[in-house]
């Protein structure tokens, strides 16, 4: 049986989209959101086409979305999160870098929004792995932020996270300017499409800078030093964050290898308990508290 705050919150999320369509799965089940109300921009043939989605992975994604994870009322911080789920641009591991990290955010008080980007190295894909995930980020945090009442966020803490290929999403947004066009027929893609923070683990080495600009949101890195693909560009990036003088934190554990999600299924101490150093991260960071005392850079326009 759904209890009484869970049915609130329901319904706050379908009456706030107004005219976009929604899909709401079964009866206490989040929302999903449509990116673009009438698919995304050159494609809108395509969005009707069905997703599909196999034990962990979902794959096809024609109609990018946000699944939509508010905390409970009396626990909202008011902080929330983009989450980009890996999958070597594929698939997506839905559930387990996707939906879980969201409900441990929603325990912690923050709102999270999983993103279904589209996957440009999928069999037959007519996507574009340099511009295609990056449109569809860009457009998840506008659309957030154009939603911050609703949602009872503040869009001055609204961050990134990412896994693995969903790192490298959060990198292709988090580098650059951000700003939205102050003349764009819709005033969703008006606003900064730019995170105030990002949380990256074990991220692939698509979109690592030359040089991380001064303006480059706070960051929290997590990777296994035995991670072949994933714990180099951590220290990478942890060394162009020392030279921008950015604020960044990062966390080598020597086992734990690629794919950990959550931490909750390795045998290892230290992969277990992961999270709660992302935690402690947005703690120590003010990232939990009001926008006037977060040291967020980012701001909506």
């Amino acid at each position: 049986m759904v209890n009484a705050t869970a049915l609130f919150y329901r319904f706050v999320v379908v009456a706030l989209i107004g005219g976009l369509p929604i899909t709401v799965c079964a009866q206490g089940s989040p929302a999903e959101i449509p990116l673009w109300p009438k698919g995304a921009p050159g494609f809108e043939d395509r969005r009707t086409e069905p997703e599909q989605a196999k034990d962990y992975w979902v794959r096809h994604i024609n109609n990018p979305s946000i699944t939509v994870y508010l905390p409970p009322k009396e626990k909202a911080t008011g902080a929330a999160v983009v989450i980009c789920p890996g999958g070597g641009h594929r698939e997506l591991v839905f559930n387990a870098e996707g939906r879980q990290p969201a409900e441990y955010l929603n325990s912690i008080g923050v709102a999270a929004f999983v993103l279904k980007y589209r996957l440009a190295r999928e069999e037959n894909s007519p996507y574009s792995l340099d511009k295609h995930p990056r449109e569809d980020a860009y457009r998840a945090m506008r659309l957030v932020r154009s939603k911050a009442k609703e949602f009872g966020i503040d869009p001055n803490r609204l961050g990134m996270l990412g896994f693995s290929a969903g790192g490298e999403v959060v990198e292709m947004v988090a580098y650059a300017p951000g700003k939205g066009l102050a003349d764009a027929p819709d005033p969703i893609d008006r606003l900064d499409g730019k995170p105030a923070f990002q949380m990256l683990i074990y991220p692939g080495p698509l979109g690592v800078p030359e040089t991380v600009p001064a303006d480059a949101p706070p960051a929290f890195m997590l990777a296994a030093n035995d991670d072949m693909c994933c714990s180099g560009p951590v220290v990478t990036l942890l060394q162009k964050y020392r030279a921008a003088k950015v604020p960044v934190e990062a966390h080598i554990y020597t086992q734990g290898k690629h794919g950990f999600n959550m931490g909750d299924r390795s045998t290892l101490k230290s992969i277990n308990t992961w999270p709660q150093r992302m935690a402690d991260w947005l703690v120590d960071n003010n990232f939990l508290k009001p926008a006037t005392s977060s040291p967020a850079a980012s701001t909506s326009k």
